[in-house]
């Protein structure tokens, strides 16, 4: 029996998976994290504050349309050079109008896959981050619908 949370028949090069895809509704549990208001060094080490500038809600902080929100696992490594690895969550907001130089979830033919949208012209390119990674130019006949633009990573460290 086929995974139905696999948007990809398992002979297709996929880019992108979506896991158990639904919007990010209804209610949220608030967890509130302290937001320190001095920076951290990623050098050389400096002197601890021991000062908290207010609490921040994640829920808040990470997502801006509740209802048009969702979370997508990324297969494969197309955009790597702009921080999107092989199993991070992207967080894709369906709110918001794609423009030019967006990373962005697209559906070419029905496949998603998430690439940076350049206009190029009169034509649309999907681009990878990625020097492995051909550029997408659409062809004539082929369908595109932008479903969503990427908002957020999540990886684990």
């Amino acid at each position: 029996m086929p995974d139905p949370t696999n948007v990809f028949p398992r002979e297709t090069n996929r880019e992108l998976k979506a896991t158990a895809l639904r919007a990010l509704r209804g209610s949220f549990r608030r967890t509130l994290f302290p937001l320190m208001i001095s920076r951290i060094a990623a050098g050389f080490p400096s002197p601890a504050d021991d000062y908290v500038e207010k609490q921040i809600d994640l829920n808040t902080h990470l997502i801006q349309h509740k209802e048009a929100t969702f979370i997508l696992r990324v297969s494969g490594w197309s955009m790597r050079d702009v921080g999107i690895f092989d199993g991070d969550e992207i967080i894709v907001d369906r709110a918001i109008i794609p423009s030019d130089g967006k990373i962005v979830v697209a559906a070419i033919n029905g496949e998603l896959t998430v690439k940076r949208l350049r206009h190029v012209g009169e034509s649309v390119h999907l681009l990878a981050e990625n020097p492995d990674f051909p550029a997408i130019v659409l062809k004539e006949g082929e369908e595109l619908c932008i479903w969503g633009v990427v908002t957020r990573v999540l990886h684990s460290v």
